[in-house]
């Protein structure tokens, strides 16, 4: 009997000490919390850490660790901070953006400069390879324009009148097109020093003069105004030898803007106050042989004159004009 309680008593004890040993997850969830942060974001860890990994890793089963992984943030010198996470070695820094600010100066050859609605021309407008469109952008005046810009379109807006120093310097443009606003008046000295000005579109303004144009030009579209004969300077197209179209539509002209050069190809009169025609408007009464091969469309439909009464004034022309016979 005394045997069997010393037995008895011998599994009670061991029991116990099994118990109260600790297990080889406690061990290690021990070992990570003797990781100390020091002040320069550097683990250093104990002695025993350093032991050969067959040491720290000789039992059977998987790591499990049930804290949840943790993020630590520091400031930088500057002021930005950094985010670092164990699981990755990448840091993103974190840097503010500052607002635009749109009455800030612009960015040369990228903006274009400054323009006067208070915003840069090409931020207010769309710049695309050395064109600048404005259309339907409310503006009342020409903005200030890049100096490489070849076409300029600001059409249906508000502009009133074209100024003397708006284009200056754009030796470089080739087209303005400002159909559809209210323009009035453009300056004198405007337009004449544009070296390779070719195409200017005016129509559906308020015009009564035209101003002197470069020699360059080759399309001119003036149509809808409110141009008189006197608007017109004397042999204004005399010297345009690449002239091939213009169009002078819905004005109150009294006559054919004359001479015209040898290779205008078409010239539309609709809806104006010619009423009259002479031999000599398009051909050359003293030369029978003469043969005007270029001028293949003339527009006078709408105008107070009966053509049939000059029928010798066509005579030299591929065609016979449009208008009433």
């Amino acid at each position: 009997m005394k045997t069997f309680a010393y037995m008895v008593l011998l599994g009670l004890l061991i029991l116990e000490a099994v118990f109260a040993a600790p297990t080889k997850n406690e061990e290690t969830s021990k070992k990570f919390r003797q990781i100390q942060l020091l002040p320069d974001d550097h683990f250093e860890e104990s002695d025993y850490m350093n032991q050969d990994a067959s040491d720290s890793y000789d039992y059977e089963g998987e790591l499990n660790i049930d804290e949840p992984l943790l993020e630590i943030g520091r400031l930088t010198p500057s002021g930005n901070s950094v985010l670092v996470t164990y699981d990755s070695d990448y840091e993103e820094e974190l840097i503010p953006h500052e607002p635009l600010d749109p009455g800030a100066p612009s960015v040369p050859g990228l903006l274009g400069p400054d323009a006067k609605e208070g915003l840069p021309t090409c931020l207010l407008c769309t710049c695309l390879s050395g064109s600048v469109y404005c259309d339907d952008t409310d503006i009342e005046n020409i903005p200030p324009l890049p100096k490489d810009t070849t076409h300029f379109y600001a059409r249906f807006n508000k502009l009133t009148n074209i100024k003397k120093g708006d284009f200056a310097g754009l030796n470089h443009l080739k087209r303005i097109d400002v159909t559809g606003n209210m323009i009035s008046s453009i300056d004198e000295d405007a337009l004449r020093q544009l070296p390779e000005l070719v195409d200017l579109m005016v129509a559906s303004n308020d015009l009564e003069q035209l101003p002197e144009l470069p020699n360059t030009m080759i399309n001119i579209d003036a149509s809808y105004n409110k141009l008189h004969s006197n608007g017109i300077k004397k042999e204004a197209f005399k010297d345009m030898n690449n002239l091939v179209s213009l169009y002078l539509a819905g004005n109150v002209l009294n006559f054919v803007p004359l001479p015209l050069p040898e290779g205008l190809r078409s010239i539309n009169l609709q809806n104006n106050n010619v009423q009259q025609i002479d031999d000599d408007t398009f051909c050359n009464s003293k030369d029978i042989h003469y043969v005007r091969k270029a001028l293949e469309l003339i527009r006078l439909d709408g105008n107070p004159i009966n053509l049939s009464k000059t029928p010798h004034a066509y005579v030299c022309l591929p065609q016979v004009p449009h208008g009433n016979y």
